[in-house]
């Protein structure tokens, strides 16, 4: 395979990454992560590889960011103009994220080379995002930090909605509504300014309606280095449409930068109107009618990988990523059934001298002050991942160790050191 293209013929070989990946050269870098060009050793494939220090981020209490932004990504890969994640990978020092590679850059960056845009263009990168978002939001996720530096461009000039670092999952809703602050001013919606419990869906969409403004004008509506007054221009809608802007063009504008979200249009309605389905192909009609797929493995050359798996259960947590002393925890593909798995292991526990308690959802373990919990999660057909960690008390090296070795024979292949 040839390697990534050097910059003189004498430059040194690529570096190569875990033995699955050959790295190029540095695509961009930030306090605690570096993205780097990428090539597959087994596909030849380019990609991504966003390089995240644990110790840098761990000290600017990072982790959560991360590990959302992966959550996000994970349940959201299906999405044509969202930017997939193919693989996780980590070390003790470093969390390596491959995602597809965006070579086209920021929109952002050709924002400030060409300015405004015409308005077929403008509605075109419109219609990408609002589709995104839409079926984001069809999963429970708000991405709450949509700007321009956020939407990518691929090859062939479609938009890739990147960074959700300060997305809410579905697990982060409080009373219906979301209640931190976050996002990029000029871009965030004036109830989250505010601090007022508010939608995330209707959050993302003051940030579209702000989008197409910047778009067909070139700047943004609300401009203001101090937010208080800022946020009075927005309570007054205090903008104004340059005289090129259509009327049909203006109407969505206005009705998404409407300062109640009670009344403010959503993704799903600005998806309806006349001026966003011009020009829309069959086949993009067609996706943005679709509702929640079922999950779908993705089955390569080498099987289903532990990500694949992963990637496929809420039940399955990232918190892991950055645990230094962790509780013990094995996880593992099983070769037979999560009802065999679970007999498998009352018979397992009884015999190690626990008492053993059954739920709807996992097979308890208890001895003194130790809790092992054992859950058995059908993902597809023929797919069972089994998670095994001591929850509570003690950690008991012996019965750990007999556990793991007795419940080897109904192993196919064990995976939780990935994730």
């Amino acid at each position: 395979m040839d390697s990534l293209p050097q910059q003189q013929n004498q430059s040194p070989p690529a570096k190569t990454l875990l033995g699955k990946y050959e790295l190029g050269r540095r695509l961009g870098s930030g306090s605690f992560a570096k993205v780097h060009l990428a090539r597959s050793i087994s596909t030849s494939d380019l990609v991504a590889v966003k390089i995240i220090d644990k110790k840098r981020t761990i000290e600017s209490n990072m982790e959560p960011r991360i590990i959302r932004e992966i959550d996000a990504m994970r349940r959201l890969r299906d999405h044509p103009n969202i930017l997939k994640i193919h693989e996780v990978m980590a070390t003790k020092s470093k969390i390596y994220l491959v995602v597809e590679l965006a070579v086209g850059g920021e929109l952002f960056s050709r924002l400030l080379r060409r300015g405004r845009l015409p308005e077929p263009t403008a509605r075109r990168y419109f219609q990408q995002l609002a589709s995104a978002l839409r079926f984001s939001h069809l999963h429970g996720v708000a991405h709450r930090d949509v700007k321009p530096q956020n939407l990518l461009l691929d090859e062939g000039g479609n938009l890739k909605v990147s960074d959700f670092g300060l997305s809410a999952l579905p697990e982060h809703l409080r009373e219906g509504l979301l209640h931190t602050a976050c996002g990029t001013p000029a871009y965030t919606a004036p109830e989250v300014i505010s601090r007022r419990g508010y939608d995330g869906g209707k959050a993302d969409a003051w940030s579209c309606g702000v989008i197409l403004y910047v778009l067909l004008v070139g700047y943004v509506p609300f401009d203001d280095s101090n937010i208080a007054s800022m946020y009075r221009k927005i309570q007054r809608r205090e903008y104004r449409f340059p005289s090129w802007i259509s009327k049909q063009a203006r109407s969505v504008i206005y009705q998404m930068l409407d300062p109640n979200p009670e009344t403010r249009m959503s993704v799903e309605s600005v998806m309806d109107t006349t001026w966003f389905k011009k020009s829309l192909t069959g086949s993009e009609l067609d996706f943005n009618n679709i509702l929640e797929p079922e999950p779908v493995l993705e089955k390569s050359s080498s099987g289903i990988t532990a990500f694949d798996l992963i990637s496929l259960s809420s039940g399955l947590d990232l918190s892991g990523l950055f645990e230094v002393k962790r509780k013990k925890e094995r996880r593992f593909t099983a070769k037979v059934s999560a009802v065999e798995v679970e007999e498998k292991v009352k018979a397992i526990g009884e015999r190690l001298g626990y008492v053993v308690k059954k739920t709807k959802k996992e097979v308890g373990l208890g001895r003194g002050r130790t809790e092992i919990v054992v859950e058995a999660v059908e993902l597809a057909a023929d797919v069972v991942v089994v998670e095994v960690k001591v929850v509570d008390g003690d950690e008991e090296d012996s019965r750990w160790s007999d556990l793991i070795t007795e419940l080897g024979d109904i192993v196919l292949s064990w995976h939780n050191d990935v994730m």
